[in-house]
């Protein structure tokens, strides 16, 4: 056997000993040779380094095949192209390669290692560039295609909008059908200072090449902003990225908006973005276990095979393409989620081979406007998947934040994650939506990513940590103070209490507090905080004394910290539970006539023309409620809406609250009642006390504009009224409240779109929940701005305290607050 002392030796041992059983062997000196001629290849052509690499690895081969492949990057070639090549190899000079006869892995380690020792020799970016260039990414005059050689993106240059995607045998998963610019893209909705809306998708005009190696390529498509441009342009540097990383089933999207001081001012509407599947392969849609169904075709929605309802967004389907469907309504309102539950969702195609998923997930919710309750909107029929990361669905336009006086403002919206898999024809939908959701679990463990280049998306490194624990002391129930079991704390810009649910310049970041009221906030961005709260069954917002300041690396711990929730006395009685949303009161199954399968016994509140079974269940006169004896779940309409009455008039409606009061003294001042509001839609109630014709003891003024009661939803913002009874108003023995919603101009006012109201609890204590808190005999908001825009009037809770100096002569009844989150 001979020593090969050096590279020439060796390629002369190399080619004289052809067919030869010795195999060569290589001394430490040649070893050390070797590895130093690695190190200053980067002065090399890449064909040189790949021969070079194959003489040293293998004693015979079938050099043709490399020949063949000699203007190529062997090392960027993939796992697969690779061991092809090398089946003819034996391959015995590296460690691990005498472990197996398999030639595929044999090559497979040779693979890795020469990427290792790349890695470890400072040539791993002059490989990767040149594989990135390869394989990574194609730019001509019009496009950008990125490939990874599992998903191919098809990108509008300059433009920046998504006009294909290559997966899974589709030439393209997105519907060609539609024009390049509307397959998918970014958009938004603004207006100038006091004026009408405007829609706006922003085209890039310059296109950049931001990173590329064999791990990573980013673009970039920007769309600076030009003052002098005629209409006006939206006041905003627009900054739109795309990534796509080795290995990876998908692609990343993200995108930085940014004014400097001194630009026009506007108002930001909506931001989103859109994503439009081909409608003749992805027929079913999954937001949730239990929200996985067949769906409509867009035909479906012509006025040939379905009707229009109350609003253009709802269509009963008389004539739809799929048999099964006829008779149901589909409304892309019924399928929103919260925030905090927005992480995954998406369409798929069945008859197709293979079958293949489209998903939309969202790895964190700091970006989005609002805070973890905001409900927003995912897919509906189209196909259309949507990320919304701004907007004033369900909540009006206090969500839609005003930039004055030259404001500058930057935000990172995403990076989201567009994923996409695949399995053999004839697998069951519910396998790709079980796998997008284990992709899901993965995306939101790698938050925050490592690899966005933008200096604007923070790091790991560039963010810190809040802990603490909390508790409620409630001096009229308990005599001890409680762990915040399950609460939502949270982190948002510097405010007042309640104003985190209409922030949307800044980020929030919230967690769950376990059983003990521990929590811990991660991955904080650096900056200057309020810290808010939220408790099951617990009456109003927290809001911790002064700001906290977060800088990149720390661990703020905050101790203890106590709420106190509003109180004036004990309870005298109570209806519903300060949840925050009206679930937990009586919802009527859906009118026979507007079925949605879905939800024939879970969330019935998304079945379309509840508005109507108010005045199916109340045609002449309003609900009554009797303390003591009436059941909420049963008996209290979850919305207070008006009655549509026989002659087609909206009227407004009256509800009636009995109660007796055994123990009553009138010297002893005001009792309080207090009003949690869920959501409200131009709403206006007065509160009348034994006189059904006596002036109002207090009127609301008109609030709100959520509008979900037309959208199915149960929440809204929230809004918590303390209202004196003065009283002489009240009387020892029985008593009636009257709560009239005055606005009827409608089917939708009320708990969404005008004249109803949701409730989220009545105390007296008349004790409600909202995510507002008003305080003072005269109900001064704390917060004036956040009552302009309530969807209808639903309320979680009504409460009314004793006067705060009365003496109890008898126990009253106490609830025990709920151990379990908020609803899902």
């Amino acid at each position: 056997m001979e020593i090969c002392k050096t590279d020439a030796h060796y390629r002369q041992h190399y080619v004289a000993n052809q067919g030869a059983k010795e195999k060569p062997f290589l001394s430490r000196e040649c070893q050390n040779q070797r590895f130093s001629s690695l190190r200053s290849f980067r002065t090399l052509r890449l064909k040189s380094l790949t021969w070079r690499i194959i003489l040293l690895a293998t004693q015979k081969s079938d050099t043709s095949d490399y020949k063949s492949h000699g203007s190529k990057d062997m090392l960027g070639m993939g796992e697969e192209n690779f061991m092809r090549i090398h089946q003819k190899s034996v391959i015995k000079s590296f460690p691990g390669v005498y472990m197996t006869n398999n030639y595929p892995v044999r090559c497979f380690i040779l693979y890795n290692f020469l990427l290792d020792l790349s890695s470890s020799c400072g040539l791993r970016k002059g490989f990767s560039n040149i594989q990135a260039a390869k394989k990574f990414y194609t730019i001509n005059a019009v496009q950008v295609v990125l490939d990874n050689g599992t998903v191919q993106v098809i990108i509008t240059k300059p433009g920046g909008n998504v006009a294909g995607v290559k997966y899974g045998g589709m030439d393209n998963v997105l519907d060609a059908s539609h024009k390049e610019s509307d397959r998918g893209y970014w958009d938004m909705n603004w207006n100038v200072a006091n004026g009408s809306d405007s829609y706006d998708l922003p085209s890039g005009t310059k296109f950049q090449l931001v990173h590329s190696d064999g791990d990573k390529v980013e673009v970039s498509f920007i769309r600076p902003y030009n003052s002098s441009q005629t209409p006006a342009m939206l006041p905003l540097d627009v900054d739109k990225r795309y990534v796509l990383l080795r290995g990876g089933s998908g692609f990343y999207t993200y995108a930085i908006y940014s004014r400097p001081a001194g630009w026009a001012d506007f108002d930001l509407n909506q931001l989103r973005i859109v994503f439009k599947p081909r409608s003749d392969n992805f027929q079913y849609m999954a937001v949730a276990d239990n929200k996985l169904r067949l769906m409509p075709s867009p035909d479906d929605l012509t006025n040939a095979r379905s009707e229009e309802l109350g609003y253009k967004e709802a269509r009963l389907l008389t004539d739809p393409i799929e048999s099964s469907l006829k008779g149901q309504v589909d409304d892309k309102y019924q399928y929103y989620k919260d925030n905090k539950d927005i992480k995954v969702h998406g369409w798929m195609s069945k008859d197709t081979n293979p079958t293949v998923g489209f998903w939309m997930i969202t790895p964190s919710n700091e970006f989005k406007n609002g805070g973890p309750m905001k409900a927003d909107l995912t897919c509906h029929t189209g196909p259309t998947c949507l990320s919304m990361f701004h907007s004033a669905h369900y909540a009006g336009i206090d969500l839609c934040p005003q930039f004055r006086n030259g404001e500058a403002w930057k935000k990172v919206f995403g990076p989201v994650y567009v994923y996409l898999n695949q399995r053999p024809a004839g697998t069951s939908v519910r396998h790709l939506w079980d796998d997008a959701k284990a992709q899901m679990a993965k995306e939101v463990a790698a938050w925050p990513y490592t690899w966005p280049s933008s200096s604007d998306y923070a790091q790991a490194e560039d963010r810190g940590q809040v802990s603490g624990r909390l508790f409620v002391q409630d001096s009229y129930a308990y005599s001890t103070r409680s762990s915040a079991r399950d609460a939502w704390v949270g982190l948002s810009l510097p405010g007042d209490v309640g104003t985190w649910q209409t922030e949307s310049k800044g980020y929030q970041f919230w967690t769950e507090a376990d059983s003990q009221g521990n929590f811990s906030i991660k991955n904080v961005r650096a900056g200057t905080y309020s810290l808010n709260a939220c408790v099951p069954s617990v009456i109003g917002d927290y809001l911790k004394d002064g700001h906290i300041k977060v800088a990149a690396g720390d661990n703020v711990s905050l101790g203890d910290l106590t709420y106190t929730p509003p109180r004036y006395g004990p309870t005298v009685w109570e209806i519903g539970n300060p949840s925050r949303t009206a679930a937990d009161f009586y919802i009527p199954d859906a009118d026979s006539r507007y079925p949605n399968l879905l939800y024939g016994t879970v969330e019935k509140w998304r079945n379309y023309g509840l508005w109507q079974r108010y005045t199916d269940l109340y045609p002449s006169h309003d609900l009554i409620f009797t303390v003591g004896t009436s059941d909420y779940t049963k008996d209290w309409f979850f919305a207070h809406l008006c009655r549509h009455a026989s002659d087609g008039t909206w009227v407004a409606a009256t509800w009636q609250i009995k109660f007796n009061l055994s123990t009553f003294d009138a010297s002893q001042g005001a009792y309080k009642l207090r009003m949690a509001i869920a959501q409200a839609e131009i709403a206006a109630v007065q509160v009348r006390v034994n006189d059904s014709a006596m002036k109002p003891v207090y009127e609301t003024p008109a609030f709100g504009k959520d509008n979900a009661i037309a959208r199915h939803g149960i929440h809204g913002l929230y809004a918590l009224y303390s209202i004196d009874i003065p009283a002489a108003d009240l009387r020892k023995g029985d008593n009636i409240m009257y709560l009239t919603q005055r606005k009827a101009s409608g089917p939708f006012n009320g708990r969404l779109g005008g004249t109803s109201r949701e409730y989220d609890e009545q105390q007296l204590r008349l004790q409600t929940t909202t995510f507002c808190s008003w305080r003072g005999t005269s109900v001064e908001p704390v917060t004036p701005s956040i009552y302009r825009d309530h969807t209808c009037c639903s309320s979680t809770a009504f409460l009314l305290d004793l006067p705060r100096n009365h003496i109890l002569r008898e126990k009253f009844w106490r609830r025990e607050p709920r151990n379990s989150p908020l609803p899902k």
